[in-house]
C-alpha cells in the first residue's frame, strides 16, 4: 500500500512491464460457489468480505473497466453490468465492490492526468489495489450538496482536507478512495446541477496518508459483507497531484458518471436472478410445477427479471437518445423490481421463507439497499424529471 507521495513517484512498473489481467467474461463455476459460500458467511456475522475480496483480486474481474495498455480486459459498460450482475447472483456484497471500483477506475481513466493513469490504472487493473467512493456524508443529503468536508490550499501547493464521510462501500478494505470535497465557495449564481453543487472537488487518496480514517463500525441490514461504513479525513494533506480533474468540477464528473451506461442496476438484476432461481429450486423440489397457478406465477416473476435485464442491457449499451436519463431509468426500474421480484418469491414460498437464516430474507434486504444507494430512487426521478426543464 502507498502514501500519498506516491502519486508523484514512479514507483510501479511501466506499462511495458504490467502484466495483463486476464480476461474475463464470466464466473467459472468454482468462483460462483466460493463467493455464496462467502456471502452467507458475511451475511451472519455482518464483518467485510475479506475472502470475496481476495477471490475477486484473484479473478481478473477487478481490471475489466480498463484497456489493455493499463494490463485491464477493455470491456465497455455493457460488459461491465453484466460481470456485475453475475457477481450480484451470488454476492450482492461482493459486487457493490466491484462497481465501486470500475467506477473509481473509470473516472480515473476519463479524467486523470496521464501521470495518474499510468502509476495508478496498471495496480487497480491487477487488483493489486481496491479503489472506492467517498462522496456520501452525514446532512449532505442524497444528491451530495451542502458538503461539510472541505479542501483548502497549502502555501506548498497541495491540499489540506478535513471532513468524515459516511455509507463508504470497502471502507478499510480499499487501498485508495475517491473524496469529494467542497475545495471553494460557489458563486450565489451558480447553476443546480441536479447531483454535486458547484465547487467540489475530487481527491484521490492512498488508504495509509496519513488523517484518514476508516471505520467499519456501522451495521447495515443488508450488504452486510460490502464494508459500508465511515471514512474521516482529518487534516489530510495530500500534493496537488492528487486532485482528479480541475478544481471545482466535480459535479461535471459527476454528471458524466451516468452518461457511461454502467449502472446499479445490475447489482439488483443479479438479485432478482437469484431469487427467481431459488423460486423454481423450491417449486420443483417440492411438485409445485405441476400445478397451472404456480407455473403462471413464475412466469410473472420471470417477466419481471427479464424488463430488468433488458434496460439494463439498453443502458449498457448506451443506444438510446439521451444514455444517461436510460442509465437513471434502469437503476430506478431494475431497484424498483427487484424487490417486487423478493416479495413474490417470498410469498410463492410461503412459510418455507419465513426462517430467517432461508437466503430470501437476504436477497431482500439486499435488494432494499440498491434503491438506498447513490443516486436513490427518488433522486433518479428527480434527476430525470429535471430534464424536462431545459
Amino acid at each position: 500500500m502507498a502514501s500519498a507521495d506516491s502519486l508523484t513517484v514512479p514507483d510501479v512498473p511501466t506499462l511495458t512491464q504490467a502484466p495483463l489481467a486476464r480476461p474475463v467474461t464470466g464466473l467459472t463455476p468454482a468462483l460462483r460457489e466460493r463467493l455464496a459460500a462467502c456471502a452467507r458467511i458475511a451475511d451472519t456475522d455482518g464483518e467485510p468480505d475479506r475472502q470475496a475480496l481476495a477471490l475477486l483480486r484473484e479473478s481478473g474481474l477487478l481490471g475489466l473497466a480498463l484497456p489493455y495498455e493499463y494490463g485491464g480486459a477493455g470491456a465497455d459498460a455493457h460488459g461491465l453490468n453484466t460481470a456485475v450482475e453475475q457477481v450480484a447472483q451470488v454476492n450482492a456484497s461482493a459486487s457493490i465492490m466491484l462497481f465501486q471500483h470500475y467506477a473509481v477506475s473509470s473516472r480515473i481513466l476519463e479524467h486523470g492526468s496521464p501521470a495518474q493513469r499510468r502509476r495508478l490504472l496498471p495496480r487497480l487493473a491487477r487488483g493489486e489495489w481496491l479503489a472506492a467512493s467517498a462522496w456520501s456524508e452525514t446532512g449532505a443529503g442524497a444528491n451530495k450538496k451542502n458538503l461539510s468536508t472541505t479542501a483548502r490550499r497549502t502555501a506548498e501547493g497541495g491540499w489540506v482536507i478535513d471532513g468524515a464521510k459516511s455509507f463508504t462501500t470497502s471502507a478499510g478494505l480499499a487501498d485508495i478512495y475517491l473524496v469529494l470535497a467542497q475545495s471553494e465557495e460557489p458563486a450565489p449564481d451558480a447553476a443546480d446541477t441536479g447531483y454535486g453543487a458547484a465547487g467540489q472537488t475530487f481527491f484521490l487518496i492512498p488508504a495509509d496518508t496519513p488523517g484518514l480514517q476508516p471505520d467499519t463500525s456501522l451495521r447495515l441490514a443488508g450488504m452486510r459483507g460490502s464494508a459500508t461504513g465511515f471514512v474521516s479525513v482529518h487534516d489530510c494533506r495530500v500534493p496537488d497531484t492528487a486532485r482528479l480533474g480541475p478544481v471545482g468540477t466535480a459535479a461535471s464528473i459527476i454528471a458524466g458518471v451516468r452518461d457511461s451506461g454502467a449502472t446499479l442496476g445490475a447489482v439488483s438484476v443479479g438479485i432478482a436472478q437469484a431469487a427467481l432461481d431459488l423460486a423454481h429450486a423450491h417449486a420443483e423440489r417440492r411438485g409445485l410445477t405441476a400445478q397451472q397457478a404456480v407455473r403462471h406465477r413464475l412466469v410473472d416473476i420471470a417477466g419481471e427479471v427479464e424488463a430488468a435485464r433488458a434496460i439494463v442491457e439498453r443502458a449498457g449499451r448506451r443506444t438510446a437518445p439521451d444514455p444517461g436519463v436510460a442509465t437513471l431509468h434502469s437503476k430506478l426500474f431494475a431497484a424498483s423490481a427487484a424487490e417486487r421480484v423478493v416479495n413474490a418469491v417470498e410469498r410463492l414460498l410461503g412459510s418455507a421463507g419465513y426462517v430467517a437464516s432461508h437466503e430470501i430474507n437476504r436477497y431482500g434486504r439486499d435488494a432494499r439497499a440498491v434503491a438506498l444507494m447513490g443516486p436513490t430512487n427518488d433522486l433518479c426521478k428527480e434527476l430525470v424529471s429535471l430534464t424536462w426543464n431545459s
